[in-house]
């Protein structure tokens, strides 16, 4: 395979994965504090891969120039994704978090015309303009309600959109010089530390009330959700333009939706089913634009 079908291969992996996180999160917050499931969580993932990498030899060596980017990086990629739009959820919905959360690929859009280069082109602003779109629908009487008191959880969840698409598109710029599996272990680990930090003051939980069935979904969760997921994503990352990667996670919030109603028993409708076809159509769009740097 090319590059490009590589990465356009490994952004559906990452969609997917990203996707069953949603619904898998609903269940596991009803067991374990937010940002203790969040902190412990990237934890275990940096652990898993850390011990992946020695044992298959694979270098955790970081250069010395390269640390101040890794820092950046974890933070923006894992801190501030994980912990801002965790703690947005205490005066939000899961929809309403979700709306805003994707809308990650416009921002990633607007910093990768100045930093990369990347003008968008007609298709790839279709694209934009489609899975924006479906994704509204998506949501359009599920109860979303804006007002003063949610300014906060507003403020948090679309600060964690912009900070991970500055993240991706930095990334673009200034990419790491490390092997996926140990910029993965290094990017959990760094970025879990904040959340550790503010664990404690977000709820805590009674470990020996978690069920079996809760822990057993919380490893698939940190060795698919977490470690898979990213490293897929990196990988999609490093071999697509930024505004077409971020774009194809469009998908994630609708395939959630599917998955909470196989797994929730949630709803699931003509409005649903538009919102993945309006949402297909625009990665399509944006995978298929091959559109030139500025």
């Amino acid at each position: 395979m090319t590059p490009r079908t590589t990465g356009i291969v490994l952004l559906l992996l990452t969609s997917l994965g990203w996707g069953a996180t949603w619904p898998l999160l609903k269940f596991l917050l009803s067991e374990f504090a937010p940002m203790t499931l969040r902190a412990v969580g990237a934890l275990c993932t940096a652990l898993l891969f850390a011990a992946a990498a020695l044992a298959f030899g694979v270098s955790l060596a970081v250069p010395r120039r390269q640390w101040r980017w890794l820092v950046l990086y974890s933070l923006l990629n894992v801190s501030t994704w994980m912990g801002l739009g965790t703690v947005a959820l205490l005066w939000l919905s899961a929809s309403e978090g979700a709306i805003l959360a994707y809308t990650m690929p416009v921002w990633a859009a607007l910093f990768a015309w100045p930093i990369l280069g990347e003008k968008p082109g007609r298709a790839r602003m279709v694209g934009l303009v489609l899975g924006c779109g479906s994704i509204g629908m998506l949501f359009v009487g599920r109860g979303v309600d804006v007002g003063l008191a949610k300014l906060p959880g507003m403020a948090l969840v679309l600060a964690s959109a912009v900070l991970f698409a500055l993240g991706a598109v930095l990334s673009k710029r200034r990419p790491l010089n490390l092997h996926p599996v140990s910029a993965v272990a290094w990017q959990m680990a760094i970025g879990c530390v904040p959340l550790l930090l503010l664990a404690p003051l977000l709820g805590s939980t009674d470990v020996s009330a978690v069920s079996p069935r809760a822990w057993f979904w919380f490893g698939w969760m940190v060795l698919f959700s977490l470690g898979l997921s990213y490293l897929t994503w990196f990988g999609a990352l490093a071999r697509l333009p930024a505004s077409t990667a971020a774009l194809g996670t469009l998908l994630a919030p609708v395939l959630s939706v599917i998955g909470a109603a196989i797994v929730l028993g949630e709803p699931l409708g003509m409005r649903e089913w538009l919102a993945l076809s309006g949402t297909v159509a625009a990665v399509a769009f944006a995978v298929g634009s091959r559109d030139k740097a500025a």
